[in-house]
């Protein structure tokens, strides 16, 4: 008597669910690319909780007495995590076309990809009590700003200056394609046809102030973050994707679902920049 199994089974007995590293599948979304990932949650109710320490200053000393003693302050914050889920369904026949499925996993990776860009950049703060959808990083507390930025670079550059004076590092500016239009269009001179940042014609990777720049269609209109990645400490899971052909069984359909975690904190909220253009 043959044993049933998974490999011999017809496929409703044995639904398709596939976990992948949200590094292989999801590299390009923008918490992969402008943070620094550290965890590794599944559910609303854990969250990630970042110590560090806010540094005492050093002293002088004199040869032959007693340094003065200065204390570090050990703190933490604490980062929610929110899941982001997309769910389609088709016809089996139409699941078991060439390349469908393929398709298929490409889509749910880009919507997928487009949600989290918006959460972790741009997404309004909850209203208290809520505590979810979490707040995007525009509207992180604290974070420097820059507001009514128009004609030259002179608030860019205290912006940059302010960060650094923080203890940043920038790693990247990170704009809506609108904000950069209007940067590029900015001009050396009233009446003048040569932009401030040149022609740009030939630039394999933008700068703005030797800090590279990256463009995110889930940024606010005419906004953008001057972003240290170190600064920015994050949360995110596997991506899992399954497929079920039970849940729509007496429609003959084949539902497919994928689930992504993310979640992020900024202990120093000073190092990181944002301006909005007028």
């Amino acid at each position: 008597m043959a044993d049933n199994t998974t490999t011999t089974a017809a496929q409703v007995w044995r639904p398709d669910a596939n976990v992948f590293a949200a590094t292989d599948v999801l590299a390009d979304a923008a918490i992969m690319t402008h943070s620094t990932v550290s965890a590794h949650l599944e559910g609303d109710a854990p969250v990630m909780r970042v110590g560090y320490v806010s540094d005492a200053s050093a002293v002088y000393h004199t040869e032959g007495t007693a340094i003065t003693p200065t204390d570090p302050a050990l703190n933490e914050i604490e980062c929610l995590t929110q899941e982001i889920a997309f769910l389609h369904a088709m016809t089996r026949d139409q699941y078991r076309q060439k390349n469908t499925a393929e398709q298929l996993a490409q889509s749910v990776s880009r919507s997928i990809i487009k949600q989290a860009d918006k959460c972790f950049l741009s997404q309004p703060n909850p209203v208290s009590p809520a505590v979810r959808p979490v707040g995007g990083l525009e509207n992180y507390p604290g974070i420097t700003t820059q507001t009514a930025v128009s004609g030259s670079l002179d608030k860019l550059i205290d912006l940059d200056a302010d960060v650094r004076s923080a203890g940043a590092e920038p790693t990247a500016w990170l704009m809506a394609p609108d904000a950069w239009a209007l940067i590029r269009k900015m001009k050396q001179a009233t009446g003048s046809n040569v932009g401030i940042l040149g022609a740009g014609t030939e630039d394999s990777v933008a700068r703005l102030l030797s800090v590279p720049v990256f463009l995110n269609s889930q940024m606010s209109s005419k906004t953008g973050l001057l972003i240290d990645k170190d600064e920015v400490v994050s949360t995110v899971s596997g991506l899992e994707v399954d497929v079920s052909h039970d849940t729509l069984f007496s429609s003959v359909q084949v539902a497919i679902r994928g689930t992504w975690r993310i979640g992020y904190g900024v202990p120093r909220p000073n190092r990181i920049g944002k301006f909005v253009l007028s």
